[in-house]
């Protein structure tokens, strides 16, 4: 199991998919645990990931959605997370 600790402005550092059936542990600022699985994380890295394309026009400037090499600068490193993210 990974755990995962919440930054004080509400993030997690994630810079990569996770395994689906992975079993995690995120840790909030307020002190309270749970447990997810790597399917939700990932579907929240990928929302994240949407949405900062949207902000700075990544699909309409014609960058790639699955490009071969991935550029660390084109994607996200910090997912926003909060208690009762599996409901």
């Amino acid at each position: 199991m990974i755990n995962l600790k919440q930054d004080t402005e509400g993030f997690v550092r994630m810079n990569r998919h996770f395994p689906q059936k992975l079993a995690l542990s995120i840790t909030f600022t307020d002190g309270t645990q749970e447990e997810t699985t790597g399917r939700r994380m990932n579907e929240l890295y990928d929302a994240a990931l949407a949405e900062y394309r949207l902000q700075n026009n990544m699909d309409t400037k014609g960058f790639s959605r699955s490009p071969v090499k991935i550029h660390r600068k084109n994607a996200v490193g910090f997912v926003p997370v909060q208690p009762g993210l599996n409901k």
